[in-house]
């Protein structure tokens, strides 16, 4: 086996044995806990409020908008992320929200896509999930099977000597 051959074995292994149980626990921890949240959104479920942006975080592909989420009674959520934001979006506006119990921000009542996002990355988690299970298990069958095989070859020994 060349240099390349054992570079992609040892690629192979690291994403079966360290890859998928990270993948795995990502998106079933950070996926399940706002899937349920991210579909009441969707579904027009929650509380009404309004979000007011009070600052925006931009990384390299997007921006976020943190601020401050109030009902008409007057109770609020501060420093929340604004989910689903409309394309006008700018500090200091207020847009109508849904706060469904996301762990970290509220969801604007015009609509978008983040219910997606969150369903995939939770199917990737349990994708993972499963994957790595089959590989545990399969790993776990050829072990036994390398043992009785060697039992097996000890007792012809015995048998032949």
């Amino acid at each position: 086996m060349g240099i390349l051959g054992r570079i992609e074995n040892w690629r192979a292994k690291f994403f079966v044995w360290i890859g998928l149980p990270v993948i795995a626990a990502i998106g079933l921890l950070y996926g399940t806990q706002d899937l349920v949240p991210a579909w009441q959104a969707h579904s027009g479920s929650g509380t009404p409020g309004l979000f007011t942006a009070m600052r925006e975080d931009c990384g390299k592909y997007s921006c976020s908008f943190y601020g401050e989420w109030e009902t008409a009674d007057g109770s609020t959520r501060k420093d929340v992320i604004l989910y689903d934001e409309p394309d006008s979006m700018r500090v200091g506006k207020t847009v109508d929200a849904l706060d469904t119990g996301a762990r970290k921000g509220v969801f604007a009542t015009a609509g978008g896509s983040t219910y997606l996002l969150i369903t995939g990355f939770t199917l990737a988690g349990i994708a993972a999930a499963i994957g790595w299970v089959f590989v545990v298990v399969r790993a776990l069958r050829r072990r036994q099977a390398k043992a009785r095989a060697k039992e097996d070859d000890k007792a012809l020994f015995r048998i032949g000597s």
